[in-house]
């Protein structure tokens, strides 16, 4: 049997094997669905922690622990799951997307479970922090590049209705959170959501299909060529600059609604506010992005989210003004995760995606493991205003992202214009 060649990066779909090009459809849809439901469940249920990280702050539930240990604890979700792309990627090559993705499923689902019977702040650490974070991270990176093997013209808007399910399953879970803390306990919220994410996501295992028999990816843990290339650098570099702001107007918005003086609910409604922003704006984003450039819709989302902290998250003294900023914010404010597949391609080649992804996500392993934990230390709990240098901060991380993200075009132009490689 002859062997199929493999697609070189970068080289345009019509001049590659027509069998080896996306189908654009088909059962791409079901993987969609599978990623969406992932997503859900996964960065969905994390989103949820400002609910709980508000309580923890209130209630002080562990003795002798810190803001600074809750910060750290939900930043943990965040940077483990990042930390594992490289590990997780290179066993995915070795044993398929499946047996990896269901590691997940259990770590995930044992971290909450566990997580509800902590008696110290080591306890939480280890469950909700370092174990659902290894969990998220087996499952969302094995699953993450499937959706743009299936997909060509409309990659952008089929990743971005993946990444919308995150704010799906974040506006359900936060709203559920509180009334089950409420009227349940605060272990129990932590088993029922941990049993519900579990039992979906096995279901999204068990469907989810890749096309790596047919596209042949290399799958670096670590490809140190793909930083030779001035696209590439500028890419990651966007990336860790816009998930400083990411992680902090994420993780923030409930305590800073009660910080203002806002009550327990509508606190909760604002995180939840900002997930319903993710879910429907995502979708718009990713629709944009195929009709008229990913580059150039990426670059406009970063400025966006930019421009709307310092016009209304740092005036916002309201619940109204707080809620306007929270549905714009959600709709733009997650562009790495929306984007970050259509963008590698465009910068490295579907190929290259697998390895591409990994570098991606061990660039953001800083911002999202840190970035909480700083909007936390330079908080003035006293102050009458003691979000205002965590909301500068993330306002200046978004517009330096949005510069470099204006640099990436330009040379991305100039590359097509035939000016460089």
């Amino acid at each position: 049997m002859q062997e199929r060649k493999q697609p070189e990066a970068g080289l345009p779909l019509e001049s590659q094997d027509p069998s080896d090009a996306p189908p654009d459809g088909g059962y791409g849809w079901v993987c969609v669905g599978c990623v969406f439901t992932i997503n859900a469940f996964t960065w969905g249920v994390l989103a949820s922690y400002g609910v709980y990280l508000a309580y923890y702050l209130e209630h002080g539930v562990f003795s002798g622990a810190t803001s600074l240990d809750y910060a750290y604890i939900g930043g943990l979700n965040f940077g483990i799951s990042m930390i594992v792309a490289s590990p997780v990627t290179y066993l995915t090559r070795i044993w398929g997307t499946h047996i990896p993705m269901f590691l997940g499923v259990a770590m995930m689902t044992g971290g909450y479970i566990a997580a509800s019977f902590a008696t110290s702040i080591w306890h939480l650490y280890l469950t909700q922090g370092l174990l659902v974070g290894l969990g998220v991270g087996f499952l969302f990176i094995p699953s993450v590049a499937v959706t743009s093997q299936w997909f060509d013209k409309k990659r952008s808007l089929a990743n971005s209705i993946n990444s919308a399910g995150s704010g799906v399953g974040g506006l359900i879970v936060s709203y559920a959170t509180t009334p089950m803390i409420n009227n349940l306990s605060l272990g129990w919220s932590l088993r029922v959501i941990g049993i519900i994410a579990g039992v979906m996501n096995i279901i999204a295992t068990i469907l989810i299909r890749n096309r790596n028999h047919i596209i042949r990816p290399p799958m670096h843990p670590f490809d140190v060529k793909l930083l030779r290339r001035l696209p590439v650098l500028l890419l990651l570099s966007w990336a860790f600059a816009s998930m400083l702001g990411y992680m902090i107007i994420l993780y923030s918005m409930s305590d800073f609604a009660r910080s203002i003086g806002l009550s327990t609910t509508q606190a909760t409604s604002v995180t939840a506010l900002l997930n319903l922003g993710t879910a429907v704006g995502r979708p718009l984003v990713g629709f944009l992005s195929d009709r008229f450039g990913r580059l150039e819709v990426a670059g406009w989302a970063t400025l966006t989210c930019s421009v709307a902290v310092w016009a209304l998250w740092i005036p916002a003294k309201t619940y109204a003004l707080t809620v306007v900023f929270a549905i714009i914010s959600g709709a733009v404010l997650g562009v790495f995760w929306m984007t970050i597949s259509p963008l590698s391609v465009e910068v490295a080649g579907l190929v290259e995606l697998p390895s591409m992804l990994a570098l991606a996500f061990e660039t953001v392993i800083l911002p999202t493991t840190f970035s909480e934990v700083i909007a936390l230390k330079i908080r003035r709990p006293h102050s009458n205003r003691p979000y205002l240098y965590p909301q500068v901060f993330a306002g200046l991380a978004y517009t330096v992202a949005a510069g470099i993200m204006l640099c990436l075009w330009l040379v991305q132009r100039k590359r097509k214009q035939g000016g460089m490689r």
